[in-house]
């Protein structure tokens, strides 16, 4: 049954690809300097542009690859090198073949002096944890799978003149995410590390944890910068959601951890999650974060008791 309601959110299955896209718009936004927030159906795109080309991260649903080629090459003619996924998703991963299709790897690729592959695409890029997730999916094509992987703390490589780091944060979302910071423009992409739609959604298929979330929280914050107290400086790029800076964050950050020590402390109290349940931990927050499905409340404060060391 989770697998089920994993597939038919995610985009993974039939019913959910024959849904009409064709009332989708694909909006842009420029973030700063040649980084722009691509949003449509499914998890936010982030754009970089420059002499190298075009680097993008995460790729939403299939069936708006035309849509979101048309708004790329409204920004920029220039050839798509690198595609970085955050994580498995299919609505951050379901375009991965077509924009890949639609790039062309250098020789050298750009990505740590890597060879290889080249003229085969655009490269994608992800954690390791990301590859295998999907592998083990059968209803993944694999020409939707990363053609490059990391297996440690980041990846760091240099493109469009400046510092591009990815960074994993285990067991966050799931245990494949990756947060990825443009250096000299500033600019933090998250993926669902962080989003500030909704309650998160723990994948606890895939390894997600509350604790988790709390770490890639903390992580996200350690590398902004604010222009004054909780204000400007670093901006964000969430996985779904708004543009956001250091306050966005901080406020997230507080929610989950206020949240996880209440369920921790009715835990160790012996409560069960029925018990939990009924007792509301989450009432002050639920105007503002409860969703729908598994962005509930119900199903929120269930993964944090089941994602809590005993």
């Amino acid at each position: 049954m989770k697998k089920l309601l994993l597939l038919l959110l995610f985009g993974l299955s039939p019913l959910l690809l024959a849904q009409d896209f064709d009332d989708v718009e694909i909006q842009t936004l420029k973030v700063r300097d040649n980084i722009y927030m691509l949003v449509g159906q499914g998890g936010n795109i982030t754009m970089q542009t420059g002499n190298d080309g075009i680097l993008i991260i995460d790729t939403q649903y299939a069936e708006l690859s035309g849509k979101i080629l048309t708004a790329i090459r409204e920004l920029s003619d220039g050839p798509i090198r690198h595609i970085i996924n955050t994580h498995h998703h299919g609505d951050h991963v379901g375009g991965n073949a077509n924009l890949k299709a639609a790039g062309f790897t250098p020789v050298g690729g750009n990505v740590g002096g890597d060879l290889g592959d080249a003229g085969e695409g655009a490269r994608i890029l992800a954690h390791e944890n990301v590859l295998l997730n999907m592998a083990q999916d059968p209803d993944v094509d694999p020409e939707m799978w990363p053609t490059l992987t990391y297996f440690t703390e980041k990846k760091d490589f240099w493109f469009n003149d400046e510092g591009v780091r990815v960074l994993h944060q285990p067991n966050a979302h799931t245990n494949g995410d990756s947060i990825v910071f443009f250096r000299k423009s500033d600019v933090i992409t998250t993926g669902d590390a962080y989003i500030t739609s909704y309650y998160p959604f723990i994948d606890m298929s895939a390894g997600g944890t509350i604790n988790g979330f709390i770490d890639a929280a903390n992580a996200i914050i350690d590398l902004i910068i604010p222009v004054y107290g909780q204000d400007g400086g670093t901006l964000v790029i969430p996985g779904h959601g708004r543009l956001s800076d250091i306050g966005d964050v901080i406020n997230w950050r507080e929610m989950l951890t206020i949240v996880r020590d209440r369920i921790k402390d009715m835990k160790d109290r012996g409560m069960t999650l029925e018990e939990v349940l009924a007792a509301r931990p989450t009432s002050d927050y639920d105007p503002r974060w409860a969703g729908e499905r598994i962005f509930s409340t119900e199903n929120f404060v269930t993964s944090v008791y089941m994602t809590l060391e005993d």
